[in-house]
């Protein structure tokens, strides 16, 4: 018998503000930088955007309806966790991770040297392959927060299947 391959596709988008003084958090590993993201858990903007996506990817919601920032159980809590749910939730219902394609948008820092630890903790994380992971920076041309170096935001896309 001949058995179809069932795709969707999820986005996922974060943005968060830079306090001086906070650790930077970006795909679990942490960045040195004089600034770090405001936010109830540790706020990485990527695993939050990739959350997302996955969630969307399988109509499950958000990540603000599986991790609610007024739950006292999730301050602080490293953002990889919600990866990991994310991905139970996905085998659950069938899936499994095709790719997930990542865009950071951030003046500084800059981000180039980071990009495969980064993509190496994530797929650990999500246990598929470093050539499943893409991530692209952008800056923002010194345009609007992101630009002014007050924020900054990831958008995700990830492709799941089934047989």
């Amino acid at each position: 018998m001949n058995q179809q391959t069932n795709f969707r596709i999820g986005t996922g988008y974060d943005i968060h503000r830079l306090e001086i003084g906070r650790p930077l958090i970006l795909g679990g590993i942490e960045i040195p930088f004089e600034k770090g993201l405001v936010g109830h858990s540790d706020a990485d903007v990527i695993s939050h955007a990739i959350c997302d996506a996955l969630l969307g990817a399988i109509a499950l919601g958000d990540i603000g309806e599986h991790f609610p920032d007024t739950d006292p159980n999730y301050k602080g809590v490293s953002s990889l966790k919600f990866l990991e749910k994310a991905l139970t939730l996905l085998r659950e219902h069938g899936y499994k991770i095709s790719n997930i394609d990542i865009t950071i948008c951030a003046e500084r820092p800059k981000l180039g040297k980071w990009k495969n630890i980064i993509k190496e903790k994530l797929a650990e994380t999500l246990q598929i392959s470093i050539t499943q992971i893409n991530i692209k920076g952008k800056t923002n041309e010194g345009l609007d927060s992101i630009g002014r170096g007050e924020a900054i935001a990831v958008s995700a896309i990830a492709l799941i299947y089934s047989n």
